[in-house]
């Protein structure tokens, strides 16, 4: 029976799937709508599908304001609520946040130690935002990160009389990541083999 155990214990995946603030104010019609989020939920959609499919742990984010003057995700709203695409199960972790750092007050980084998560793999939005500071927070904390780029979504920016389209935006931040803190994978690339 122990040997049962120790072999199931050592089959268990190592990975985490975090999908970001895939909430209904990021889409069309909501408060702060991001260039091509369905798109991009589609494709979170098809690797949360793998992700259960695997046995991999799953940890929903959500962010929510704490004010209701805030721009969007306003306390108790149907915009701060998980969209249908990436809907949780009953059984998955939903951490709520407050700040850009999805580990800033919140439990999720106890949710992967102690189910011994050494990997992971991140999507959803923003991703110069709460993509950027999971990721470098969980390099920083230790993990293995991935990051399904083509998973994530943005919107224009303006900076300093600057107009930044959401495509170079999401194109930097995909870069300096790729650069120092994660592997960037498509969706396609990762559901064929490369998330290992």
């Amino acid at each position: 029976m122990a040997n049962n155990a120790s072999n199931a214990d050592a089959n268990k995946t190592k990975r985490a799937l975090l999908v970001v603030d895939i909430q209904n104010d990021y889409f069309p019609g909501g408060l702060w709508a991001l260039c091509d989020m369905d798109a991009a939920a589609d494709k979170a959609a098809r690797v949360l599908a793998a992700a259960r499919a695997a046995g991999d742990l799953v940890v929903h984010i959500r962010h929510e304001f704490t004010t209701a003057d805030a721009p969007f995700f306003k306390p108790e709203s149907l915009g701060a609520q998980i969209h249908p695409k990436a809907q949780n199960l009953k059984d998955e972790f939903v951490v709520v946040k407050r700040y850009t750092n999805s580990y800033r007050e919140t439990n999720l980084k106890e949710i992967l130690d102690r189910h011994g998560v050494k990997q992971v793999v991140i999507c959803g939005a923003m991703s110069q935002n709460c993509i950027d500071a999971v990721t470098r927070a969980s390099f920083d904390f230790g993990y293995e990160c991935v990051v399904i780029h083509d998973a994530c979504a943005t919107r224009d920016l303006e900076f300093n009389g600057i107009q930044i389209p959401a495509k170079y935006v999401h194109a930097a931040f995909m870069a300096a990541l790729q650069f120092a803190y994660a592997k960037t994978v498509s969706t396609d690339e990762y559901l064929a083999g490369g998330k290992k």
